[in-house]
């Protein structure tokens, strides 16, 4: 299954859907200037299992890359993403600190 993200600012997320229209997962935001927070991941359990997270992960991550922003990676999801995914770790920024 192909999944479609799109950016919807007015809502501060991203949107994941299927081939249908039907919204898979989202991933919220806030912006300032050119640092994005990512707060939170969420998929639909009805499509859990299909790469969703993973694909709008991806797709925030790559998003934030093409504006030149820098990334602070609130959501736990994204967070332990990244720790797979070190191509990324340049638009970053770290703590010391885990957000529970």
């Amino acid at each position: 299954m192909q999944f479609t993200v799109t950016d919807v600012p007015e809502r501060e997320r991203f949107e994941a859907r299927d081939e249908a229209g039907v919204v898979a997962g989202v991933v919220t935001y806030q912006l300032t200037g050119t640092i994005i927070a990512y707060t939170h991941t969420e998929v639909d359990p009805a499509f859990e299992g299909r790469g969703v997270g993973s694909t709008l992960a991806r797709a925030v991550m790559d998003d934030a890359r093409a504006r030149k922003r820098t990334v602070v990676p609130i959501c736990p999801f994204l967070a332990d993403w990244l720790v797979k995914h070190p191509e990324y770790e340049g638009i970053v920024v770290r703590t010391t600190r885990k957000v529970k």
